[in-house]
């Protein structure tokens, strides 16, 4: 069966059975293959090539995902906005200031929890039918958007941490810091990441207007309450439209961020282009971070298995060439994923490689083979003669281990 991936989900072992876009625009002299090689599958992620179609029957399909909907049959590449700088990824590449993982996240968990104070008294500014002052949303995104030029994973990786006493607040921090990092994937300009971040902070501002009872609620939503729920983005796009200045971006995105491709979304049922670069954006950050989120109902997905899951859902959800801008964003193996490497060890990655989103720094502390914890080391995969690889993600619960968050840290 024929199936269209991002690019950047390609595996060895995948049958390719043809890129889109012109044959030019990949580095293979031919298009159907099976990819086996390693160095293959570094110049396809290093290409651009947005998407590519792989052959289930010839070659292995996308991992087996828990709570994931079935992958959307083949269908015609959905253009983007006709801004060309969404058209493709933009080469991975870490800005030149960037500073260690370690030496980043002691500022980024400070940055995060003076934050919180910050978003409470925003929504409780909103809950009470106030309006907002944009200059303290201004000056969180200005703080969020350095952090992320300092290093572009600590912050990200700390707000995934939240609990889930705290998750409407602070939901909107992580969305900001994904947005950025994503808009500079993306190649926008410098005034349109800061507006998709301010976007990302405000998306949610809504909910301030939904009763505690049903927001906070430990279980699945009666139809009733769900229908109740939907009506945050109208109510927090209200609020927005009277604050002086404010950007259409973040107006959009908080009326738009629950559109789907397929038309089936809310609050206007807008469909493929219909849905503007930035609200499409929006949709992809708000659901990594939900599904990466500890809630009372529902334990948070690994990093890496979130981004197999929102795979499938792309076509159909979520707009695939943005998802795939967002995999290099975030990483293949986002910081906190579990991997198991091809010796056997098994660990947590603690950052990013910077010539390679294959080759992240591993914190191994388990063995694969005899089930059991080891003391923990670090792999550098990106160190030259290093001659181990990641094999693939792993789900913590399918091993046991209950504590992989505490060795990135």
């Amino acid at each position: 069966m024929l199936k269209k991936i991002p690019a950047a989900l390609a595996r060895p072992g995948m049958f390719i059975q043809k890129f889109e876009g012109p044959w030019l625009a990949h580095p293979f002299w031919r298009s159907s293959f099976l990819l086996e090689q390693p160095d293959d599958l570094r110049r396809i992620l290093d290409s651009g090539v947005p998407e590519l179609w792989i052959d289930t029957e010839r070659g292995i399909d996308l991992p087996a995902t828990r709570e994931a909907p079935r992958a959307p049959a083949p269908q015609e590449p959905v253009p983007l906005h006709e801004d060309a700088r969404a058209r493709a990824p933009a080469p991975e590449s870490p800005p030149a200031s960037r500073v260690e993982m370690a030496a980043e996240l002691g500022r980024a968990r400070k940055l995060y929890e003076d934050s919180r104070a910050g978003m409470r008294a925003l929504f409780s500014e909103a809950r009470l039918g106030r309006a907002i002052d944009p200059r303290m949303a201004a000056s969180l995104v200005e703080d969020i958007a350095a952090s992320l030029q300092r290093n572009p994973w600590a912050l990200i990786s700390v707000a995934r941490l939240k609990t889930s006493d705290e998750y409407t607040y602070m939901h909107s921090v992580a969305v900001c810091a994904l947005m950025i990092a994503l808009g500079r994937q993306l190649g926008l300009a410098d005034e349109e990441v800061r507006e998709a971040g301010t976007a990302g902070l405000l998306h949610d501002l809504g909910k301030a207007r939904i009763p505690p009872d049903i927001l906070n609620k430990p279980g699945k939503l009666s139809e009733r309450e769900f229908a109740v729920m939907k009506a945050h983005p109208r109510h927090g796009w209200d609020m927005l439209r009277q604050v002086r200045g404010m950007g259409e971006a973040a107006l959009d995105v908080c009326l738009h961020h629950h559109e789907k491709m397929d038309g089936s979304g809310y609050p206007d049922g807008l469909a493929g282009e219909a849905i503007s670069l930035v609200a499409r954006m929006g949709a992809v950050c708000d659901v990594y971070d939900a599904v990466t989120s500890n809630r009372p109902y529902k334990k948070g997905w690994d990093p890496a298995e979130s981004l197999r899951n929102m795979a499938r859902w792309t076509g159909s959800h979520l707009d695939p060439r943005i998802f795939a801008a967002f995999v290099k964003s975030v990483g293949i193996y986002p910081v906190g994923s579990l991997v198991r490497l091809e010796s056997g060890l098994m660990g947590v990655v603690v950052d990013q490689g910077e010539s390679s989103l294959l080759t992240p720094r591993v914190r191994a502390f388990f063995s694969a083979k005899t089930r059991a914890y080891l003391q923990p080391s670090l792999v550098d995969l990106a160190r030259p003669g290093c001659q181990d690889r990641i094999a693939g993600p792993e789900n913590p619960a399918d091993w046991g281990i209950t504590d992989a968050e505490s060795y990135w840290q």
